[in-house]
């Protein structure tokens, strides 16, 4: 079956998500451990976080 332009335009956000993913991991090696635990703790704080929209994409609603 094939998917929806919808589908296809999530599937291409989930890929912008890798490449800002890459791009952060690519910069952390040039940070100071104070800026490295300031971004850590950005990332926990952000909403949504990964881990809600993976549990949204996994509900049965």
């Amino acid at each position: 079956m094939p998917l929806s332009g919808e589908a296809i335009r999530t599937m291409n956000y989930v890929d912008d998500i890798s490449v800002t993913l890459r791009r952060i991991l690519a910069v952390l090696p040039s940070l100071t451990e104070d800026e490295r635990q300031r971004v850590a703790e950005h990332i926990k704080h952000a909403e949504p976080s990964y881990e809600s929209v993976i549990n949204a994409v996994a509900s049965k609603k």
